[in-house]
């Protein structure tokens, strides 16, 4: 079986799965959940979103999170940042990385930021020009990569054609995302398949949510196909809005396990890690939505 040496985990919970939860968290929880993320070992963090907080009212306070942040950390912090006003805000707190998210769904697109994919695109580049010029790396996410609550099963081809795209822009790497999680490893390796044909396994990673409880498997299956970068969140932060009591995010904890039954290095420390999602958990007063926290 061919599986990659080490694996680099890109922990969302404080962006992507606190802005899915009805709770809000100040920002001195956030930064107490962060830097024990950060103590566990991991070395890239979602850190906040500079979205404006009448759209995304979790990520207000983002501003004094990257404020107070180690500017000398070893970890990276990183922001989304979805149109210029964002990027500027964003460079004015010092962040070393943003983030751009377009959609392979026309429909999803149009749903979640108001615009057509094409529109969306056009908005990121000059985005991104400006982040490079600033010496900020930038990285691309692509939502709906397998399916869409609107339009059903997505086209590989559209998923290459969008990540061609955020690539010519400078994305140094884009991250698939099942967004709505109705992927199978079949349907993950159709897809991979198609875009591996174009663009090479080190600057593709994957953000598969469990709703239906097949993110592991389809992480298994990214990794033998060469993928060695997988998103998660702490204690499977955040929801799927579009499936009512499912779960969203997968566990970093249960990634973290399985990575360590296969011998596959990443960093990080397991228990420090589940003592981090069961403080936020607590926080947020949810049961922790890993299976490995609650077994541990």
């Amino acid at each position: 079986m061919n599986l990659p040496s080490r694996v680099r985990i890109v922990e969302v919970g404080p962006r992507d799965g606190l802005q899915n939860e009805a709770t809000s968290v100040d920002v001195a929880t956030k930064l107490e959940l962060i830097q024990q993320l950060s103590d566990a070992g991991l070395s890239y963090i979602e850190a906040g979103s500079f979205v404006s907080p009448k759209w995304v009212p979790q990520m207000n306070g983002s501003d004094a999170i990257f404020q107070q942040l180690p500017a000398n950390s070893a970890t990276v912090f990183a922001a989304l940042t979805p149109n210029m006003q964002g990027l500027e805000r964003a460079l004015a707190c010092g962040v070393k990385e943003v983030a751009v998210f377009a959609a392979a769904s026309e429909s999803f697109s149009q749903k979640n930021i108001n615009c057509s994919i094409a529109e969306s695109l056009d908005r990121f580049r000059p985005v991104a020009a400006r982040a490079i010029t600033e010496g900020v790396n930038v990285r691309g996410y692509i939502s709906c990569v397998v399916g869409c609550p609107y339009e059903g099963a997505i086209e590989p081809n559209k998923v290459a054609d969008v990540a061609k795209q955020l690539l010519a822009m400078g994305c140094y790497e884009i991250s698939l995302g099942d967004t709505i999680g109705v992927g199978t490893p079949a349907a993950i390796e159709q897809l991979l398949n198609r875009l591996l044909q174009d663009i090479p396994p080190n600057r593709l990673a994957v953000h598969l949510h469990d709703t239906y409880g097949q993110a592991l498997a389809n992480v298994l299956r990214a990794l033998q196909m060469g993928i060695s970068v997988v998103d998660s969140s702490v204690a499977g932060l955040g929801g799927c809005p579009y499936a009512q009591g499912a779960s969203g995010n997968l566990a970093t904890e249960d990634l973290v396990y399985m990575l360590n039954g296969m011998g596959i290095e990443h960093g990080i420390d397991l228990a420090k890690l589940v003592a981090a999602g069961q403080f936020i958990s607590q926080h947020l007063g949810r049961v922790n939505a890993s299976k490995v926290a609650r077994a541990l």
